[in-house]
């Protein structure tokens, strides 16, 4: 599935803010912090799933707004959550202010007047179509307004990350499916009981290899990170960790995958000069000939041959651009038509 793409950065500095306003205009009113000469190189990412809407969106920082008047333009109600990747933001909804912190779910409704005061626009949002999710509607609008800082919340938001990254092989067979499974986290997350949460189980125990894989990516040239390291890093026991990698081949088997994936990255890229040798033990293999040969045996290829076709431009090539949407959508079109 490829995105709808939002982008002011192809426009002249002066120009970018306005195109911002003027795209989010039907919906919500957009304030930069920063003067308006400095321009506004935005980027959103939009997927529909037919009951929902995720988005992921990069800008400058500033004030979001949705007021009355958006209300009686616009009147969408779709609830929506909001996922901070970079920097926690200041929500206020009525007289309630609400600080919540960076990867932490924030769940809210259209329906209602809010503003957000961002230091770091770096977020995903998904929007729920009320038709969609309509068997889980008392849960949600009972914690409209929520900051979800609860073991299931955080859950939910690395359940967000876990699905937008698998959006790319997603096509429309599948909107049914992920309407079920993310209607089962969303309800195990907003109102927790051992009913919802064995519902979700399936998407909590996504969410916790999400969480595993950013802690493993970050420590990949750390030569201690041995499974023991790792429970530690994910706050899970070692048996809980192993069941939760077992199909992966167990928890060393899944570093290492996770390394030469990062090996195989570095080797396609024509730009690096490095030596195999520094590569291998760089990420922390034992020395360059068993790091040749389990490397062989993973990609049915040699480290060299992988280097060879990336010099020589044999790699696969990446994927087609995302369309831009045209002059006449806007983001109020996008969320009416799902």
């Amino acid at each position: 599935m490829k995105p709808n793409i939002f982008a002011t950065l192809a426009l002249r500095p002066q120009d970018q803010l306005e195109a911002w306003r003027e795209w989010y205009s039907s919906v919500f009113e957009v304030t930069p912090k920063d003067p308006i000469g400095h321009g506004f190189p935005g980027e959103t990412r939009i997927w529909n799933l037919g009951g929902s809407l995720m988005s992921r969106t990069i800008a400058p920082p500033g004030r979001v707004l949705r007021t009355s008047s958006h209300l009686r333009r616009d009147p969408a109600d779709h609830w929506v959550i909001s996922y901070s990747v970079r920097g926690g933001f200041l929500a206020k909804a009525a007289d309630t202010e609400l600080e919540v912190p960076v990867r932490v779910p924030f769940l809210w409704s259209l329906r209602q007047e809010l503003s957000y005061a961002v230091t770091h626009v770096d977020w995903v949002q998904i929007f729920l179509a009320r038709d969609a999710f309509r068997d889980i509607a008392p849960l949600l609008d009972a914690a409209c307004g929520s900051v979800l800082d609860t073991p299931l919340g955080q859950l939910l938001g690395d359940y967000m990350i876990a699905l937008k990254c698998r959006l790319p092989d997603m096509t429309e067979t599948d909107f049914s499916r992920v309407t079920k499974a993310l209607g089962a986290m969303v309800a195990a997350a907003a109102a927790p009981s051992a009913e919802r949460t064995a519902v979700a189980k399936p998407q909590i125990d996504l969410s916790r290899k999400e969480r595993v894989r950013r802690a493993v990516r970050r420590h990949l040239r750390t030569p201690t990170l041995k499974p023991e390291a790792l429970s530690r890093l994910v706050g899970m026991s070692r048996s809980n960790l192993y069941r939760l990698l077992e199909k992966e081949g167990g928890v060393a088997r899944y570093i290492q995958h996770q390394r030469l994936l990062e090996a195989q990255a570095v080797l396609s890229d024509p730009a690096t000069t490095r030596s195999i040798s520094a590569i291998a033990e760089d990420l922390c293999f034992a020395d360059a000939s068993s790091f040749s040969r389990t490397f062989k045996r993973e990609f049915g290829y040699s480290p060299s041959e992988a280097r060879s076709a990336a010099l020589a431009g044999l790699m696969p090539p990446a994927a087609p651009k995302s369309r831009l949407l045209s002059d006449r959508t806007d983001f109020g079109e996008l969320l009416r038509g799902f």
